[in-house]
């Protein structure tokens, strides 16, 4: 793991209106290396997602990308810097068959045609490389199983050769096949040397691929933990707030955090 992280959060910050959504976040994510972001329902962790994505950029704090300060205004400049980010939702088209949905927005061409054979090809190239298997990349999305879409979304957002990738709830609804699918590729892309940050519920997904996990609670940092060094009660403690007391609630009320 490299000493210089690929992604810094220094005291990060955000309002919607009078409610502090962020308050003071750090968060660090290097190369080859796989941070799950964990938190209860309204902890914050869309807000933070969708501010390294540019969706939400920052009212406070630094963000640093290779170890310079950066700004993240829009979607374009996360995009620019190297960070993809694949949405629980996927954002498939399911009348389009794999290379479509694989290459849409960036389609190849050739004397102003599109490029068919060349972008098959690399859409071998690229399942291949990621060991996906797909029964064809000519068939329809909508034919493909739970797990296999995941892995095509997965693999789409690989096509700008991003440093950062996000994924987000990407085992959620998925049955226990094709969970065990997304979760290899997850690993075989940690040792490619991209930096993933995984948002999950599942505790035993984030233990199973998770080098680190960072808590938020009511739009803090609350612990971060190396896997092995910590045992699922202290990271369920410190989500649920176990060891929170009276006066703890009611600085986060004052502040008026999102719960």
């Amino acid at each position: 793991m490299s000493a210089v992280p690929v992604l810094a959060l220094r005291r990060v910050s955000k309002r919607f209106g009078a409610v502090r959504a962020l308050t003071e976040v750090d968060l660090e994510v290097h190369a080859g290396e796989v941070v799950a972001l964990v938190g209860d329902n309204g902890a914050g962790k869309s807000t933070l997602v969708k501010m390294i994505a540019g969706v939400h950029p920052a009212d406070g704090g630094t963000v640093e990308w290779r170890g310079a300060p950066v700004r993240i205004g829009d979607p374009h400049d996360a995009q620019e810097l190297g960070i993809a980010t694949v949405y629980q939702d996927l954002a498939l088209c399911d009348n389009l068959d794999v290379v479509g949905n694989l290459f849409l927005g960036r389609e190849l061409r050739r004397s102003g045609v599109l490029d068919e054979i060349e972008m098959e090809r690399r859409s071998h190239e690229l399942l291949t490389t990621l060991s996906i298997r797909i029964p064809s990349v000519r068939i329809p999305v909508a034919s493909l199983s739970g797990g296999q879409r995941q892995t095509v979304a997965i693999a789409r957002s690989l096509l700008g050769e991003p440093r950062l990738l996000i994924l987000d709830e990407p085992t959620a609804a998925l049955g226990v096949e094709q969970t065990a699918q997304v979760l290899d590729l997850v690993e075989r892309l940690r040792t490619r040397g991209l930096a993933i940050l995984l948002i999950s519920h599942n505790l035993a997904d984030v233990q199973a691929v998770a080098d680190r996990v960072a808590v938020l609670r009511l739009g803090r940092n609350n612990g971060t933990f190396t896997i092995g060094d910590a045992t699922r009660e202290d990271i369920v403690a410190a989500i649920t707030g176990a060891a929170e007391n009276a006066v703890t609630r009611r600085a986060a009320r004052t502040e008026g955090v999102i719960r």
